[in-house]
């Protein structure tokens, strides 16, 4: 581990790899231990290039970076038939070079690794980690393994394969996590990702360069922002974001922090269920049965401490979107020529629903592009395809 510290957030306990918190676990709760805060005192947003890498001092990482161009990713408006509805924009991290939001982390977590002496690195995925990854741990001159399921989308095991990772199939997500963590206490190779139970989330390290989300949200719409939407699941990227508005808060580079929302498939949905409780203790300990849906790459059993604080600490929520709404939105993207996976669908229309409730601008993080997964795009059969004779300009 590079020298920088990790406490954990919510008992105060250093880590000593990067499993979690042991003591939070004991007590059956997932919390991260993560390094302090960056001082921005002295930066300029104005200045600020985008991505991981345009500020380097804000990262617990020494040495070269490690980079494929990742960051600076587009804002797309999303129109609605009537303006007054509202605004709503979507931060579209498909832009970045292995098409999500992963590549932010894995350009930080893999140069980690090789501040570590590490020359192999491990992922457990369901495939947008497992592919930036690779492409990171290629760029550095890594070797790469990749834990993963039979139910990888053909695309994104094509992606992982052709960046040059060894792919290891296990049967379900808690064989691979046991076969990654196996790996990791046998062989000593650097993990990037989560793999313990209850998942504390990924690499802290890695998790750092999401801030650089929060740091271009504020350089491009300024203190305008009301909300932040943000697809979860292990909570890595909505609690990289919220650290990243709490370190521009605290530097003066922003007057408060936008609301943050945590939106997950109706499916499987922790988050929502935990603050349908009152007490922090019941919030910490929920749990719920994990049914899948075609937001693949979404759902837990469990949330994560460090996703609770940071919707706390925000006054933020959790919304629950029905696998029919999300389908829906992931239809109307396509008509507006974004072309979402269905996960980053759960989000915006999650940030639909709360522009039109509540106005305000509000900022819909879609996490990746809609290639990683196409098997369930509905095509029109050759009977319903009009003849050319019947299309009208």
């Amino acid at each position: 581990m590079p020298s920088t510290p990790l406490l954990c957030p919510r008992c105060g306990t250093g880590a000593k790899d990067f499993s979690g918190c042991g003591a939070c676990r004991a007590e059956g709760i997932g919390a991260n231990p993560v390094p302090p805060l960056a001082d921005l005192s002295g930066l300029s947003l104005r200045s600020y290039r985008g991505g991981p890498w345009g500020w380097p001092s804000a990262l617990p990482v020494t040495g070269p970076p490690v980079t494929l161009g990742e960051g600076g990713t587009p804002n797309v408006r999303i129109h609605f038939r009537d303006p007054a509805d509202g605004e709503l924009w979507v931060k579209y991290e498909g832009a970045n070079p292995t098409g999500s939001h992963k590549d932010r982390a894995m350009a930080v977590g893999v140069a980690a690794a090789v501040a570590a002496g590490a020359d192999t690195v491990v992922a457990a995925s369901s495939g947008n980690a497992g592919a930036a990854a690779a492409a990171y741990a290629g760029r550095a001159g890594l070797r790469c393994v990749v834990f993963t399921t039979g139910g990888v989308p053909e695309p994104l095991r094509a992606q992982i394969d052709a960046l040059g990772a060894f792919r290891v199939v296990r049967e379900d997500s808690s064989a691979r996590n046991a076969a990654m963590g196996e790996a990791v206490e046998r062989f000593g190779w650097y993990p990037l990702t989560s793999f313990a139970s209850p998942s504390p989330g990924g690499n802290a390290y890695a998790n750092e360069g999401y801030k650089s989300v929060a740091y271009e949200i504020a350089r491009d719409f300024g203190d305008r922002v009301a909300t932040v939407v943000v697809p979860t699941s292990r909570a890595d990227l909505l609690s990289g974001i919220e650290r990243g508005f709490r370190e521009l808060r605290t530097a003066g580079l922003l007057a408060r922090v936008p609301r943050l929302v945590a939106a997950e498939p109706e499916a499987a949905a922790p988050f929502t269920a935990a603050l349908a409780r009152s007490a922090p203790a019941e919030q910490e300990r929920t749990s719920v049965v994990y049914r899948p849906s075609p937001a693949f790459s979404l759902g837990e059993e469990r949330p994560t401490w460090q996703g609770l604080d940071a919707l706390r600490r925000s006054d933020g929520s959790a919304v629950a979107v029905p696998t029919e709404v999300f389908m829906a939105e992931h239809r109307a993207l396509g008509a507006q020529g974004l072309f979402l996976e269905p996960s980053s669908a759960v989000g915006v229309a999650a940030a639909r629903r709360l522009v039109r409730e509540h106005g305000g601008l509000v900022i819909a993080v879609g996490t990746a592009t809609g290639l990683k997964a196409t098997a369930g795009i509905r095509r029109p059969s050759p009977t319903t395809v009009p003849e050319l004779s019947q299309l009208t300009l």
